[in-house]
């Protein structure tokens, strides 16, 4: 009876997140269209550039990773991923160990696994869907935690670098990989560094602002939302229905297109639960965690995340959607920073380092899985901070 349940909830709970998807989707593809990427971009390579000395300001593997993060930022997932594998495709042609990850390629995917992001665009839809009264309440501590996260994904990269040292290069190393037919890159510009610096102190000064009038601020983000990246759209000439409506498409695909795996946990999570299996993994785990802060709800969360996306997906929609939890009471409200300040790390680092035929990842990983720490305890931290408990 649990498994039939879960099942049928699944198809349930995805087409109710259509709407809220479609909606938020189609607001990014207007600003995407109006140039708002290349807006960011401009703003982050006057930094970026002191991260990568190794990178030739004007190569095109750093115009590839600005554009990649960038992207991340704005929660632009689907053109985030095509920019990193280009980013990796002009990263390994700097390489001179080829098989074997470059500090470049680590120090990338470690931003790129922990990247700050101002719009969590598919929990903040997950949530509304949910009958959240503020979805938009986790951009604060989503921003927090992401920021955490990101200083010590750096901070790990830059100081593991030395003590995974590149092998020897060996005949057996496979050449750079192709990337003929990738679609250019816009010119290499930036603003002036003055500017790139106020651009952060403004992100960083969201932090306090969402976190102290969260109640005052987070209900005008979505209406603001709306009107800011509408407003963009048209200033910049873009045909903004036609524009929105090829985004809400997406939105659409994307909650068809997640059924089968919400399906698949959902079926799992309640044969764990219904058969007492999940208990006797979690509880005794729950009790080191919970002191903590890490409840043992949101722990099947926070340990299947870097794993899987569309599963980790699933479980936050089980927990908001259950309710006795409910999206805006404590636990609701850190699952829901937890997956947005959270990456499927072993995911990435297949997809991006496959791309280039890379096998020795050297410190890749710990460092992935490192900001993916950091980001659980900055959302444990600051949650409990707000919310108690």
């Amino acid at each position: 009876s649990g498994m039939i349940k879960a099942a049928d909830g699944a198809v349930t709970l995805s087409i109710g997140t259509i709407g809220a998807m479609a909606l938020f989707l189609g607001l990014l593809k207007v600003a995407e269209h109006g140039g708002l990427l290349v807006v960011v971009a401009k703003a982050l390579r006057p930094l970026l550039v002191r991260l990568f000395p190794e990178v030739p300001a004007g190569h095109p593997a750093m115009g590839a990773v600005i554009f990649n993060l960038s992207a991340n930022v704005l929660g632009l997932g689907n053109a985030a991923t095509p920019f990193g594998i280009r980013a990796m495709q002009e990263l390994d042609r700097l390489n001179p160990h080829k098989g074997t990850a470059s500090n470049a390629m680590v120090l990338f995917l470690a931003i790129n696994t922990s990247s700050i992001t101002l719009l969590p665009t598919s929990v903040i839809a997950l949530r509304a869907a949910a009958g959240s009264a503020d979805p938009a309440s986790i951009v604060g501590t989503t921003l927090f935690a992401t920021t955490s996260a990101t200083h010590v994904a750096n901070l790990a990269a830059i100081w593991l670098a030395p003590r995974f040292p590149v092998p020897a290069k060996t005949a057996d190393q496979p050449d750079s990989a192709d990337d003929d037919g990738a679609e250019p890159l816009p010119p290499a510009e930036s603003y002036p560094a003055w500017v790139s610096w106020l651009a952060l102190g403004a992100v960083l000064a969201l932090v306090p602002l969402t976190l102290g009038w969260g109640r005052q601020v987070t209900p005008w983000i979505v209406p603001g939302l709306v009107v800011g990246l509408l407003g963009f759209g048209a200033a910049r000439g873009v045909k903004v229905y036609e524009s929105f409506v090829e985004g809400a498409r997406e939105g659409f695909e994307v909650g068809v297109r997640i059924i089968p795996y919400l399906v698949a946990i959902l079926v799992v999570i309640a044969m764990l639960r219904e058969s007492g299996a999940l208990a006797m993994i979690i509880e005794p785990l729950g009790r080191i965690t919970g002191p903590l802060g890490l409840p043992a709800e949101v722990l099947p969360l926070a340990l299947l995340r870097p794993l899987s996306g569309s599963g980790a997906f699933g479980v936050l929609a089980s927990l908001i959607n259950d309710p006795a939890i409910g999206p805006d009471g404590t636990i609701g409200v850190l699952a829901s920073t937890v997956m947005g300040c959270t990456e499927t790390t072993f995911y990435v680092l297949a997809v991006y380092f496959g791309a280039v035929q890379i096998r020795r990842i050297r410190h890749a990983l710990v460092v992935g899985l490192l900001a993916d720490a950091a980001g659980v305890v900055g959302a444990v931290v600051i949650c409990r901070w707000l919310h108690g408990g």
